[in-house]
């Protein structure tokens, strides 16, 4: 570490970083008060590399300080400011939730580093981002003596944005397509947490530590629990209108923890107690348009008080043989409450209509669970090269629950007692790894894993005609056999495989009196084998090729108990409910023509197939179609160095779904669309220029593109970013 820079003007110094250090406290505090979230009135997968090109620029620039730091190191400190913004056509909302990043203008405090030497030992070091518009704060405070111990603080508040929009049903060509847009689909949830944490490190003491963090989720977020709709031209009731979450959630985490080390003993406790507070709505628009139209307020509150305590042991008795073992120990308590309304707008008063009887109020109820674990670890080096690691490891959980004081119905009749829950599981779960590099060029590796479960679940419903609804006992067997090697035939080149057979046998057993999940069951066995091999080879010193196949197949056998109480749920007998099926060919290259250019590209394709007997059972009539699931990503970026002090990053990204089915004509009876339609370009190009030894400046241009037919076009849009940071080392 450099010394501290220093010169006559360190007092005017002093006070510049004074002065942003106050800066970045206000930009993290104000805009938490300043800024409220309003009410408003499936995301398919991405490479990595996509992510780089537009999404997050706050975090991107907050972690960027690495490569910042490398290029100013002549500087211990340094401050990194910027401005942006994002110009947006089409669904903002969307575009938020895709690229994590605000529409509009954001910028601020990008990046800041600030570190001190106190006194004879000590350190002090302040680090924070602060982006106004984007909603994205972050402080910490460091102080550290490594000869008394530290005291560390900080704040960290960002936005994380949702699309509000419901589904998309297209109705035959003589009508209009059906979509619902009855609020505002831009919805945010913001999330904050503040800890403080004091640690002692005196000598030859045990290490202690003490910390209290607060977290918090407020805000407003997208549901799939769509609302209904009859308005589909003689296709049936669907559900397809939008609902929104409203989230209020706290919690308090205390936590002391002590460490030492005796002899050839690492030994640790630690004790934690949290406080969860939780009171978050459902809020859906049920058959909007309509004479039946009606509008449901669903409220869930919930406190947990949890308390764990749990240690480790790790002993080196010699070169061979190391032992360790872990334990926990955890009780949560829950009070639960809420109600459940339906009327003519939301949070309406409640009150009591003939023809709904689902709603309550004065729903509450409590709950215990206790859970005990305890694991044992054994490292073997019996010869040279060879590393044998068994492990085993006990679980027992317990809880049960209830709900049941003053429950309001639509008769209004006062309950005092709804539903109980009770259930215990006991694990016991084994493993044992080998791992031998004697062979020139080779690594094999091999492992088993198994694990015993025993529980039983008992549901109870007072308020319905059967009590119980569920009295079952159930057992599970499950093992997991693994095999791989790693071959290094040639300097610059390596192969690699891997196998694996899993196994999940899981026996029902009890009375059931209704049809509910699983009471139907009598066996289910999942069983899977993934295989995947990979070639990394450097064909010549400045190219570089990735080759990589995975296959993965899945089966579902399921056993029914047949017809209950006469229900009617299926015959009794075996049958194969789901058959999966995944392949996945990837492709990486990198190429360095010469020095100042770099090139990388990438693509992968996968295929995910599931197929089920209900697709093809008489009656369904093509409602519910086998899931094909076929995407393909492709990635490509090129670095050039244009000079000694400036250099130039471009990136693109495609993404591509094709599967959609557009079940609801196709279908005899009407369904909803299934599959993917999505299509997604992001394409971006950054220039770097370095002034001179303390001052650095870049700008980024992106664009992004995004269709999917799935949802109607109602998802769709395109946006340009443009954004400016300068980065001062001092």
């Amino acid at each position: 570490m450099k010394a501290p820079f220093k010169t006559c003007n360190e007092p005017r110094h002093r006070a510049i970083l004074s002065g942003l250090a106050l800066a970045i406290s206000l930009l993290a505090i104000l805009p938490a008060s300043a800024q409220t979230t309003n009410a408003p009135s499936a995301t398919p997968p991405t490479s990595a590399t996509a992510a780089a090109d537009m999404k997050n620029i706050s975090s991107a620039a907050s972690t960027s300080s690495t490569a910042d730091q490398d290029a100013l190191s002549d500087y211990n400190n340094w401050v990194t400011l910027g401005i942006g913004a994002t110009f947006v056509t089409g669904d903002h909302a969307q575009f938020q939730r895709e690229q994590d990043t605000k529409s509009g203008v954001f910028g601020g405090v990008q990046d800041f580093h600030w570190q001190e030497f106190v006194g004879k030992n000590g350190s002090f070091t302040m680090d924070g981002h602060a982006l106004v518009g984007d909603h994205d704060y972050d402080i910490h405070l460091d102080y550290t003596d490594p000869t008394l111990g530290y005291l560390r603080a900080g704040y960290t508040e960002y936005r994380t944005w949702y699309d509000g929009n419901g589904g998309y049903y297209p109705l035959p060509k003589a009508a209009s397509d059906l979509t619902f847009s009855p609020y505002d689909n831009d919805l945010s949830v913001d999330r904050r947490s503040g800890w403080i944490e004091a640690g002692l490190t005196l000598p030859d003491l045990p290490v202690m530590s003490f910390r209290y963090e607060y977290d918090s989720r407020i805000g407003m977020m997208d549901s799939t629990s769509w609302g209904p709709t009859s308005l589909t031209a003689g296709g049936g009731s669907i559900y397809i209108v939008p609902t929104f979450l409203s989230i209020d959630e706290t919690r308090n985490i205390f936590l002391g923890n002590i460490t030492d080390k005796v002899d050839n003993t690492d030994m640790g406790l630690t004790l934690r107690y949290e406080l969860d507070e939780t009171k978050d709505g459902l809020f859906s628009d049920q058959n909007p348009g309509q004479s039946t139209n009606t509008f449901l307020t669903d409220y869930d509150v919930e406190r947990n008080d949890i308390f764990n305590v749990h240690g480790f042991q790790e002993t080196f008795f010699n070169d061979k043989v190391t032992f360790s073992s872990g334990f926990s120990y955890v009780n949560v308590d829950t009070n639960l409450g809420g109600s459940r309304v339906y009327g003519p707008t939301f949070n309406t008063t409640y009150y009591s209509p003939a023809s709904n009887t689902h709603q309550y109020i004065n729903l509450n109820g409590l709950g215990s669970t206790n859970e005990y674990v305890f694991n044992l670890n054994l490292a073997l080096t019996p010869i040279k090269d060879l590393v044998i690691t068994p492990a085993v490891r006990f679980e027992y959980d317990g809880s049960n629950l209830a709900d049941g004081a003053s429950i309001s119905r639509a008769t209004n009749t006062e309950y005092p007692a709804g539903a109980t829950a009770n259930t215990w599981t006991t694990s016991v779960a084994e493993s044992l790894e080998a791992r031998y590099t004697g062979f020139r060029d080779w690594s094999l590796y091999a492992s088993g894993e198994w694990s015993e479960d025993w529980g039983n679940d008992d549901w109870d419903e007072v308020v319905t005609t059967t009590t119980p609804i569920l009295a079952q006992e159930y057992s599970r067997l499950c093992q997991k056999y693994t095999i791989g090697a790693n071959w290094y035939p040639l300097s610059n080149l390596n192969f690699g495989g891997q196998f694996y057979h899993q196994m999940h046998d899981y026996s029902y057993t009890g009375a059931n009196v209704v049809p509910q999940y699983a009471g139907y069951l009598k066996r289910q066995d999942f069983t899977t084998d993934d295989m995947n091999i990979r070639a990394t080879w450097q064909a010549l010193s400045n190219v570089t090729l990735v080759t990589r196949y995975d296959f993965q197949y899945s089966t579902v056998d399921t056993t029914s108990v047949g017809d209950m109480t006469g229900v009617a749920i299926g015959p009794q007998g075996t049958v194969q409910s789901s058959n999966i099926t995944d392949h996945i060919i990837s492709e990486d290259a990198s190429w360095s023509p010469f020095s100042q250019l770099c090139l990388q590209a990438g693509g992968s394709y996968v295929i995910d197939n599931v197929t089920t007997p209900v697709a093809g059972s008489g009656g369904i009539n093509n409602l519910v179609p086998n899931s094909e699931d076929d995407y393909w990503t492709v990635d490509a970026s090129a670095s050039y160095a244009i000079d000694n002090n400036t250099d130039l990053r471009l990136q693109y990204t495609y993404y591509r779904a094709d599967d959609y089915m557009d079940n609801a004509n196709t279908s005899a009876n009407g369904g909803l669309p299934l599959g993917a339609d999505t299509e997604e370009h992001n394409v971006s190009a950054t220039l770097t220029h370095k002034f001179n030894k303390s001052l650095e400046g870049s700008l980024k241009y992106a664009y992004s593109r995004y269709r999917d037919g799935l949802a109607g076009g109602q998802d769709d849009y395109e946006s340009h970013l443009v954004y400016a940071s300068m980065k001062y080392g001092f």
